[in-house]
């Protein structure tokens, strides 16, 4: 919901990315990478460095846990 809000409410998406596409697929696939990337993008002058590297890994790790958490649901019930 946070990423359709910016989408609505906000230029962050438009200044992050370049184009509509990977915010798009982004909001499917990868939400918590895609909205880290975003915001971290803005917090500095020239886009994303240093520290800012890790809180964007962070959310990629929360983004597979969760694929990761899902698939042993899915198991678990099988």
């Amino acid at each position: 919901m946070a990423l359709f809000a910016l989408f609505l409410f906000s230029d962050l998406l438009s200044r992050a990315f370049e184009g509509w596409f990977v915010p798009f697929l982004g909001f499917f696939l990868l939400p918590w990478t895609t909205l880290a990337y975003a915001v971290m993008w803005s917090s500095g002058p020239n886009g994303v460095k240093g520290f800012e590297w890790f809180i964007v890994i962070l959310a990629f790790v929360f983004d597979l846990g969760s694929y990761m958490q899902g698939s042993r649901r899915r198991d678990a019930r099988a």
